[in-house]
């Protein structure tokens, strides 16, 4: 099976969130955001490793006080994946953890007060190594944007966008990503289309406040999947009203679905008929909780009758077809063996365990070759 993505990605300059390329080459990100209290250490600790062992590539957390920026100072201790810290209008707070290590500064310059201060963010930045997120939303627009516009627009979005990235400009700040985000999909389309033509930073994707758990999933995989297939987008956070491993799922649910990313496993299921030979939905559900912690990119298909199920087993590494008396199972594009509806959920997780560890060594073995040819 073509496993290259035929999106042609638009050309960005690649910044460094720790040591996760954003933009240029390099793949897209998934980040998500905490929601504990930053101040309990504890829980936002546990919280980052949860999403952290889901997938993430950078986490972000709110850092809206001193108090905050001296949790945040112990949180950074105690984990090892880049750290965003989420700050508004205090300057402070931003030199303070620019100090205790953070990997990259959400801030919008403009709202930070005096030249003087923003000076002092952007060159503490500069010699540390750290860029600066511009992330501006629809439902936090300036007063003079709302009276000049009337309401929230795409064009109000990157006005209020390119003023902040004016200021980096004039203070020859380059390493900066940057986020135009609205809850109404086609206004967060149009914004990220008309900025990506005026910058050459890269751009965070997020259609904002999206909603739920469904609903959000929905809404994001609309809009974000209009702006992938455009080529636009070097790194994105689903946000949903959910636990924060759901948007690192979903994040990655949408670049897997564009074979612009993979990791774990991308399961072809079918939605089951009367045809099925086992209860196909069943099945999924237990596989899809079993075998989240797999980060071996691997297709694993579920199929419950032998219409479709030969073929997409073919182009499965494993593959489970429906079929009478017994099933059967396909490992690397080949019948392999047939089991049975009794207990065959645990068999086939042990197949599929089995599989992704000889690829996963596969995988090793073709990097240390590279590594001793080069």
């Amino acid at each position: 099976m073509n496993t290259e993505s035929p999106i042609k990605r638009r050309k960005s300059r690649q910044i460094m969130v720790g040591d996760v390329a954003v933009g240029g080459d390099a793949p897209i990100s998934v980040q998500s955001m905490t929601n504990t209290d930053t101040c309990d250490v504890p829980a936002t600790v546990g919280q980052i490793q949860r999403i952290v062992d889901a997938g993430a590539d950078i986490v972000r957390v709110s850092v809206p006080d001193m108090d905050s920026a001296e949790a945040f100072r112990k949180i950074r201790s105690q984990v090892n994946v880049p750290l965003v810290a989420d700050i508004h209008f205090d300057y402070k707070i931003a030199l303070k953890v620019a100090e205790y290590g953070v990997d990259c500064l959400r801030i919008n310059p403009g709202n930070i007060g005096r030249d003087d201060r923003v000076r002092a963010v952007v060159e503490s930045c500069r010699d540390k190594g750290i860029p600066i997120r511009i992330g501006v939303n629809a439902g936090s627009l300036g007063k003079d944007l709302q009276r000049k516009y009337g309401e929230p627009t795409a064009e109000a979005l990157v006005e209020s966008a390119m003023r902040h990235v004016d200021i980096l400009d004039k203070l020859d700040f380059q390493d900066f990503k940057l986020s135009v985000k609205a809850s109404q999909v086609f206004m967060a389309v149009d914004a990220y289309r008309l900025i990506a033509s005026q910058i050459e930073q890269p751009l965070h994707l997020g259609i904002t406040e999206a909603g739920g758990l469904r609903g959000g999933t929905v809404k994001s995989s609309v809009g974000l999947g209009m702006l992938l297939m455009d080529g636009i987008g070097d790194t994105i956070r689903v946000s949903l009203a959910a636990d924060p491993v759901e948007e690192i799922k979903v994040g990655f649910d949408i670049l897997k679905s564009l074979q612009l990313r993979s990791n774990g496993i991308n399961f072809i299921a079918c939605p089951s008929c009367s045809r099925q030979n086992f209860d196909v939905v069943k099945t999924m559900n237990e596989l899809e909780v079993r075998l989240e912690d797999v980060r071996t990119p691997m297709d694993v298909a579920v199929i419950g009758c032998i219409v479709n199920g030969p073929g997409e087993a073919r182009e499965a590494d494993v593959g489970l077809t429906g079929a009478s008396p017994s099933n059967l199972i396909y490992v690397d594009g080949e019948p392999d063996h047939k089991v049975s509806n009794e207990d065959f959920i645990d068999h086939l997780e042990e197949v599929i365990r089995q599989r992704a560890t000889r690829l996963e060594e596969q995988r090793v073995a073709e990097d240390d070759s590279i590594i001793a040819r080069n």
